[in-house]
């Protein structure tokens, strides 16, 4: 027998979306009271939520979505809590991943930064540290993940890279000044221009890609091996990304 564990975040019109992204509409075009049926319409980019990003978000040559194969999707994997190591504006490093559970090639990585507890479907929902004040990965990492052949990373935050490897840089020069202190030295060293946004740019070509904004209950999977995880997206013809479902299948 098997038993399902959600790692999802409930999606709604209150589910913000990345920095920069429009945030979705959801209305209703027919109600039981005037059309003896409801029906509504979603507007919506696909980084909103829970969502895998696939090679085409990055590659212009790149597979769509609905081009991944199932084997690619579903695996055997690691759930790893790195949240007592590695703080706000942090970078981690494959030895805080290593030390708590043994990674395999050809896992799926899921990350728990416990940046999740600050998502909109918490009680303590934070919109500017979800996406602002998150750890992040540098280089070093992005190379340990293709030398592993991961099958896909999630990460339970609002990005795969560090916020001040992505537009937050820009957007937040009042967090890029602290990102500074805390790491102990210049962004542009860390975050080097070419290595702008190296968990997409460096790992799409090689069709690692990565599921973002876990959450649901991660918290009951933390440093444990799965035999089995899936991340289910639209089966989406010329999609780049796609909102969908992850979920850890337990023997039991």
């Amino acid at each position: 027998m098997k038993r399902f564990v959600d790692l999802t975040q409930p999606w709604s019109i209150k589910t913000p979306p990345f920095p920069t992204y429009p945030a979705p509409i959801v209305q209703y075009i027919k109600r039981l009271s005037t059309n003896r049926v409801v029906a509504q319409r979603v507007e919506t980019t696909m980084h909103v939520g829970t969502h895998l990003d696939g090679p085409l978000h990055f590659v212009d040559s790149g597979r769509d979505i609905a081009s991944i194969p199932l084997e690619r999707l579903i695996g055997p994997g690691v759930v790893v809590d790195i949240s007592d190591e590695v703080g706000p504006y942090e970078i981690y490093r494959p030895e805080n991943i290593t030390k708590k559970v043994e990674v395999k090639k050809g896992d799926v990585l899921i990350i728990h930064t416990g940046f999740h507890h600050y998502s909109c479907e918490s009680k303590d929902f934070d919109e500017d540290a979800y996406f602002c004040k998150h750890p992040g990965p540098t280089r070093e990492f992005a190379e340990w993940a293709l030398a592993m052949e991961l099958r896909w990373i999630g990460v339970d935050c609002g990005s795969a890279d560090h916020p001040m490897n992505t537009v937050v840089r820009s957007l937040r020069p009042d967090h890029a000044a602290r990102v500074e202190k805390v790491i102990g030295r210049p962004l542009d060293d860390a975050f080097p221009p070419e290595d702008y946004q190296v968990m997409h740019f460096h790992l799409f070509p090689h069709e690692l890609i990565h599921v973002e904004n876990i959450g649901g209950d991660i918290d009951e999977l933390l440093n444990q091996r799965i035999n089995l995880i899936g991340v289910f997206p639209w089966k989406f013809v010329g999609g780049e990304a796609s909102i969908c479902r992850v979920v850890a299948f337990l023997d039991i």
